[in-house]
């Protein structure tokens, strides 16, 4: 499987309280033309939508976010999540993560925090909280001194703010929610669901093509 960070522009973070909503709303996404999707492990339904999403959406690649465990490592993984993503990281939880032979990007937000993953060769993160943690100028900064980490930045951003994000030489893509706006769901309006993804889709071409020659997150 290619990098998380190369598969779309954008992996919409999705909630899921009812499991009936997650084969339809993944079918959404995908068909908007983002593949990638990040179900977080915040509520009981999510590990049944992650199973149900990989079984009935094949070309869903699904993973699991709010990872913050070893056994929310295995159980995700066990559902049938192709990627983690946390919030943070620690010894423990990089070793799990490291251990379940799928991709994954633990979360960071100090330039101390990225050296310590490079460390251990990592050198695919998330930057989270994004906008409050220093958001594209932050980034933009580190890209100097540590260019061999990419980052999947996550937290506050809209599809106004997602192209500063992406214009960035070490950001593969970003995470978002705006394309799930919770009367569309609420509605079951997967059509409307479909057009915000499509919009999220595009703006891939609304920014210059970057280098991405870089470790994957697993360091293989």
């Amino acid at each position: 499987m290619p990098s998380v960070l190369d598969l779309a522009p954008v992996v919409p973070v999705v909630v899921l309280d009812d499991i009936a909503d997650a084969v339809p709303l993944a079918r959404a996404l995908v068909a908007g033309g983002l593949p990638a999707i990040e179900v977080t492990l915040r509520t009981p339904a999510a590990l049944d939508a992650i199973r149900a999403i990989a079984d009935e959406v094949p070309d869903a690649v699904v993973g699991a976010g709010t990872v913050i465990s070893a056994d929310g490592v295995n159980a995700a993984v066990a559902a049938g999540a192709r990627f983690l993503v946390s919030p943070g990281w620690t010894e423990r939880l990089l070793d799990a993560m490291e251990a379940s032979g799928v991709p994954f990007l633990p979360g960071v937000s100090t330039t101390s925090e990225v050296v310590a993953l490079l460390e251990r060769g990592v050198s695919e993160m998330k930057f989270f909280p994004a906008e409050a943690a220093g958001g594209a100028p932050y980034l933009k900064s580190l890209a100097g001194p540590l260019p061999q980490a990419r980052f999947c930045p996550t937290g506050g951003i809209s599809l106004g703010s997602a192209p500063s994000y992406l214009a960035l030489r070490n950001v593969g893509c970003v995470g978002g929610t705006w394309m799930l706006p919770a009367d569309a769901i609420g509605a079951k309006d997967w059509a409307r669901v479909e057009r915000l993804a499509a919009g999220a889709a595009a703006l891939r071409g609304r920014v210059q093509p970057k280098s991405t020659s870089t470790k994957s997150a697993t360091g293989r």
